[in-house]
């Protein structure tokens, strides 16, 4: 029996495949899968098992899906398939014998007024009513701030629309660590995980962490949430994704990512990655 990573192509998923190794998973009980198989030949390179799994192609996952004991399900990108496409592979999950089902889903999933929330939902409704399964639901990434630094610094400049909400963001590798001790310990069926960083901020505190680790002096243009996405337009953001980005700054100005749970903390044994750490890791 293997424990399965779906989307291991993805950041998330290449992770979280990395954090089971780590952990001392043997290879050989991996299995990872992804719609393009190539991009992920480097783990079948290193002994773990490569399956092609695409959700939107029934037909794919009982193969892929062969012998699981445990599923990481990591939610899919596109929000008008998201749910139909989880629902495929819960029902192919159930067909194969999983034990236990995790899935990557968003903080505060039940409560969330974000346009992001009602799939996730969905999502966890019908998994919960067909078999044994967590919830981790993720906070909001570091890298959403990082990997924008070069642009950061040179507009000096950070934008959003989060007013003075706090946001517990953390790092993907936290929450890939977070998955693969629940993949790889026991007690967790029926949990809901609220996951975030430890240290939360909020983008005014967060534009002073990047001008301190950087002696460049960075400032936080708060702006309406329909300027921002007009913003992230301009940037080269495609509409439809700008308008998710804005609609998610709005939820966090009332705080809708910000948790003090510190279940990723228990979870990983530590405490998870600061924003100056992260700060200070995209800048070497």
């Amino acid at each position: 029996m293997s424990i399965v990573v779906t989307a291991a192509s993805g950041n998330l998923g290449r992770l979280t495949v990395e954090a089971l190794l780590t952990r001392g998973m043997p290879a050989s009980e991996i299995v990872a899968t992804s719609r393009d198989i190539s991009r992920i030949k480097d783990f079948a390179d290193r002994g773990v098992e490569v399956r092609r799994a695409d959700f939107a192609e029934s037909g794919s996952l009982p193969a892929a899906f062969e012998g699981v004991d445990k599923l990481l399900l990591i939610s899919t990108t596109t929000p008008s398939e998201r749910v139909a496409n989880h629902r495929r592979a819960i029902d192919a999950a159930v067909v194969a014998g999983a034990s236990l089902v995790a899935f990557t889903s968003m903080l505060h999933a039940d409560t969330s007024t974000t346009s992001l929330s009602p799939t996730h939902r969905a999502t966890e409704e019908y998994l919960r009513e067909r078999l044994p399964s967590v919830m981790l639901r993720n906070g909001w990434y570091l890298e959403n701030y990082t990997d924008q630094l070069p642009q950061i610094l040179l507009g000096g400049a950070l934008f959003g629309a989060v007013g003075q909400g706090r946001i517990s963001a953390a790092t993907r590798a936290d929450y890939a660590d977070a998955a693969a001790v629940v993949l790889t310990t026991e007690g967790h069926d029926g949990k809901a995980y609220e996951l975030g960083g430890d240290e939360a901020v909020t983008l005014t505190q967060l534009a002073a962490a990047i001008s301190a680790a950087t002696g460049k002096r960075i400032g936080y243009t708060d702006l309406p949430a329909d300027e921002f996405a007009q913003v992230l337009v301009d940037a080269g953001v495609p509409a439809e994704l700008a308008q998710v980005l804005a609609d998610a700054d709005r939820a966090m100005s009332h705080g809708e990512m910000f948790t003090d749970s510190g279940d990723l903390r228990r979870l990983i044994g530590r405490p998870p990655t600061t924003p100056a750490e992260a700060i200070a890791a995209a800048l070497r």
